[in-house]
């Protein structure tokens, strides 16, 4: 696997079209840096490709699939009935991320 560098980070964050500055990007190749020490510990287990994955954590786990009915689901309008701000058919919220406006 090819090792994360500054390069490589501002490349995936361009065309994420996010900017990072300097101390993001730093951040980012820390905890890359910590994910790779981590794999570099597993990849040193002996015959680690032979083991079988793991596809639940208790061996006596076992489901049953439902059957995928389709229903009808409650109309928009009394869904609406609960909601204090609305505009045409959307909710209006808070303002949760980023500045004032």
């Amino acid at each position: 696997m090819p090792k994360f560098t500054k390069e490589l980070v501002d490349d995936l964050a361009r065309k994420l079209l996010i900017g990072l500055s300097e101390e993001e990007n730093k951040h980012v190749l820390d905890e890359f840096e910590v994910i790779d020490e981590n794999l570099a510990k597993v990849d040193a287990f002996p015959n680690i490709k032979e083991i079988a994955p793991m596809t639940h954590a208790l061996d006596d786990f076992t489901f049953t699939l439902r059957e995928d009915v389709a229903k009808p689901s409650v109309p928009i309008e009394d869904a609406l009935k609960n909601c204090d701000d609305i505009e045409g058919r959307e909710v209006e919220v808070p303002k949760v991320v980023g500045g004032e406006n």
